[in-house]
């Protein structure tokens, strides 16, 4: 997650709302990209989850980062708990298990993303490996049970925590056993918003299968391809899932606001505090009803952090999320913003991405999105498998690559970082098949293994 928003000047009417996301509108010259992507930090000597405190901790590994680096520390009261570029050049921060979050710069294009990773994992590595801390790239931790894994210390988690069992059966797994890769676009106008949340929507099922990375838990598998895209089926669905009104006439900025508005708070920053208001609305704020805070108002930060705690499987601020992909190592990093930007960031392959998905209906959809989890590339919607879908959307994103034309130094186009999903659709299997082959085949069946095949 992002580090938390400090701008108070207040909000006080709907349109105020609208017009903070609409903001994010630019042209089509102007698009960026972002990367964001999570680790699991473990200890290389035994191989057990690292605490945030102690010599060779989170704490350590953090302030040996901004020794490094000179970004700015985040504070949680006392506690450092992320770092951040004041140049704009992106953000570390923890999520509840200790994830390793690396929230990339906005920039132009994924050579640059894949530079700034690799920076980043070797400046990583150069503080961690004295400290004996390795990194996993999965998207779920594959042998530590919920009690074993370690509680970062953020105020906001606290209310999570003790939030997520009330609405749902997953939520702590999410919380602290999960990790993603996530990419964030731009959109020029409402209606281009409206297209890409709709193709992206449609397609995040398709993103999950050909990430699909999570088959193990507490060291064995689990019975999916994607325990990660399984575990937010039952997190919280108040904010989270494939948003069916996206689909309906008249969606757009000012439907989502009213969405935001009534899925359910999680606090109120003020200051240093973290006010539990959990179960709260927005509309409540908006109202200076808040039985915690009677008569507070809601101020931009409120309402931008209100909108990071919402979840869906694409999320709109002031550009879209996408977020339907687990954790996973370095090229499959760098081929998920190349997938997204490919079908978001031309026009043609846009509107194809369209066309191959305008017919689904709502039921089929969340069909879709129910199956891939355990289904991965053999889940099937409208009478074709997600492997034949797959095809089709990774050709659109190639096509759109090499109409963007954006070189490496060597010369070659973004379609160089789309290589690991070409293989997954060759293979007609995702990454977690392999690893599970490798399970059965020579690892003796010692999930353990997997620390070694991917650490990066």
């Amino acid at each position: 997650m992002a580090r938390d928003q400090t701008d108070t000047t207040a909000l006080t009417t709907r349109d105020e709302l609208v017009a903070w996301i609409e903001a994010g509108c630019r042209s089509a010259s102007e698009f960026k990209i972002g990367t964001e992507h999570e680790k699991f930090p473990f200890r290389r000597a035994d191989l057990s989850p690292v605490p945030y405190e102690g010599p060779d901790g989170i704490r350590a590994l953090l302030e040996g980062m901004q020794a490094l680096l000179g970004w700015e520390p985040i504070h949680d009261r006392d506690k450092i708990i992320g770092l951040y570029d004041v140049t704009g050049g992106g953000a570390i921060s923890l999520e509840p298990g200790g994830q390793f979050e690396l929230s990339g710069a906005p920039l132009d294009n994924v050579h640059q993303t894949c530079s700034e990773l690799h920076a980043h994992l070797a400046q990583v590595r150069e503080i961690a490996e004295p400290l004996g801390i390795g990194f996993l790239g999965l998207g779920m931790s594959p042998t530590w049970t919920l009690a074993e894994t370690p509680v970062m210390p953020k105020g906001r988690y606290g209310i999570m925590t003790r939030y997520m069992p009330k609405v749902g059966s997953r939520g702590l797994d999410m919380m602290y056993r999960t990790c993603t890769v996530q990419a964030n676009l731009d959109f020029s106008s409402e209606a281009d918003m409206v297209r890409k949340m709709r193709v992206g929507l449609a397609l995040q099922p398709i993103a999950t299968a050909l990430f699909a990375n999570s088959p193990f838990t507490e060291g064995k598998p689990n019975g999916f391809l994607s325990a990660r895209s399984e575990i937010w089926r039952d997190t919280d669905n108040d904010r989270a899932g494939m948003l069916p009104f996206a689909f309906e006439d008249g969606f757009g900025f000012e439907a989502y606001v009213d969405y935001a508005l009534d899925v359910p708070m999680y606090f109120v920053k003020r200051g240093e505090t973290y006010h539990d208001v959990a179960g709260a609305s927005f509309r409540d704020l908006m109202a200076g009803k808040l039985e915690q805070l009677p008569g507070e108002l809601p101020t931009v930060s409120d309402w931008a952090n209100h909108l990071s705690t919402i979840f869906p499987e694409v999320r709109l601020k002031r550009f879209l999320e996408m977020r339907g992909a687990d954790g996973g190592p370095t090229n499959r990093i760098c081929a998920l913003p190349s997938f997204w930007g490919g079908i978001y960031y031309d026009q043609t392959s846009l509107d194809g991405a369209w066309d191959l998905v305008k017919g689904w209906t709502a039921e089929e959809r969340q069909a879709l999105r129910d199956a891939v989890p355990s289904e991965g590339l053999r889940a099937t919607i409208a009478g074709r498998s997600v492997l034949d879908v797959a095809r089709d959307a990774l050709s659109l994103a190639q096509l759109g690559l090499k109409r963007r034309n954006r070189l490496n130094w060597l010369g070659e186009d973004e379609r160089i970082h789309l290589r690991p999903l070409v293989q997954v659709l060759d293979e007609r299997r995702t990454l977690a098949e392999a690893l599970l082959d490798e399970y059965e085949r020579s690892w003796d069946r010692d999930v353990d293994r997997v620390f070694a095949k991917m650490a990066y």
